[in-house]
This record gives structure tokens, sequence and C-alpha cells, in this order.
């Protein structure tokens, strides 16, 4: 099993390098994005080809094809996917309802409005269950997201972003090895150069300053 699907990889990509612009190769390009589904993989070059050739062949356009581009798009962040993937569907197909759910969903998460997120996706659950991993994937940039912006964090902050709560939440901070502090209250996340701006200082002090990059670029000519 395995075997077959390392060939499948490498023949798709094989047809997406060689043949871009090839509309003969459209239905194994959606075939790809169906595997992706099935085995919780992604090829953001794939999918952006098979995009590009709907444009060319917009009556061969399959809706749910593209649905599932751009859930997948959406577990990619904090990539910039979503919106590259976007770019490529004409407007007139955004105005379906399911993709302006996905518009919505995607605002919430660049602004990390969680709760709102969470929210519309329940409602809108028959859209996005057919890719599994999804929350798991959202769990995961809501996680990149609140250790950018926090050292301490409340327990209650980290229930919504992430939209767990109870004994489930408890072994997701286990599973991740936060230290609760506060009586529980209190989580304290790993230290970056994001929340902790003095790694970013001593990081710059390990880099070499700019003015002498510049100066070495002439002796390299």
């Amino acid at each position: 099993m395995g075997r077959e699907q390392s060939q499948m990889s490498y023949t798709v990509e094989q047809l997406v390098a060689v043949n871009p612009y090839n509309p003969d190769i459209l239905p194994d390009l959606e075939n790809y994005v169906n595997e992706q589904v099935s085995l919780q993989t992604y090829s953001l070059d794939a999918n952006l080809c098979l995009l590009r050739l709907y444009q060319f062949e917009p009556e061969r356009m399959s809706t749910q094809i593209v649905a599932h581009i751009l859930i997948k798009a959406l577990m990619a962040m904090p990539a910039p996917d979503f919106s590259l993937c976007l770019f490529l569907i004409p407007e007139r197909v955004q105005m379906d309802e399911q993709f302006k759910t996905l518009i919505v969903l995607s605002h919430y998460l660049e602004t990390a409005k969680f709760r709102q997120f969470w929210d519309e996706a329940a409602k809108n659950r028959h859209i996005l269950e057919v890719v599994p991993g999804f929350e798991q994937a959202i769990q995961e940039y809501a996680v990149h997201v609140l250790s950018l912006t926090y050292q301490n964090v409340p327990r209650s902050v980290v229930a919504e972003a992430i939209n767990i709560e109870g004994v489930s939440l408890d072994k997701f901070i286990e599973q991740h090895g936060w230290i609760v502090e506060g009586k529980g209250e209190l989580v304290s996340l790993p230290r970056n150069e994001f929340n902790h701006p003095e790694l970013r200082k001593a990081s710059s002090a390990n880099s070499i300053p700019l003015d002498r990059i510049t100066r070495i670029f002439p002796l390299l000519g």
C-alpha cells in the first residue's frame, strides 16, 4: 500500500511538472484531491494546478473537489494557501453557499476570532466533516496563535481557542507539555522569540549586521 501511494504521488507530481496546462490530467488531479482527503496528505502545488485548469475548463469544474481543496487549505494555516486557492476560483463560484461559508471561516481564523469560528463551524459540519482531521488541524493553528501571543494564558482562553473543555482540555494541555499554574486557571506556554522578546534580541545579537553584509557583496563579485 505504501509503495502504491508513493508511486501515485510521484506520478501526479510529474504530471504537474511536465503538463501543468494539459486538461487531460484533470481526472488524475481530482483523484489526487480525493486521495489527500482519505489519506490526510496535502499538496498545494497539485491543487493549484487543478484550480488553474478549471479556469480553462469551467464546464468540468467539480464544486465538491473545489470545496475539498479549500478545506485542506484552511487546515494549512498559518500558510496563506486559502487565499492562493481562492484567487483562482471565479467570483460566481465563490457565491455558492458552501464557499461563502468557508470564506467566513477563513476570516475568523485570520483574525483569531476562534469562538465565532467554532460556532460557525458547528452550524456547517456537513461541509467540514467530509475532510478528516479538520478539527485537529485548526486546534493546532489556534495553539500556534496563542504561543505567539501569550507567555501565560487563562485556561478559559485556551478552552475557547481550541473548543475543548473539562477533562479533554486537561489531556490536551498534558499532551502539549504545558505547565498549569494559578490553581489550575493559568497555562504557561513554552518560551519563544515572539512571546519572550528578549529571546529575539539574543538571536539578533548573533546575526551579521546588514551593513557588514553589503560590504561583503563587492568582494564576492
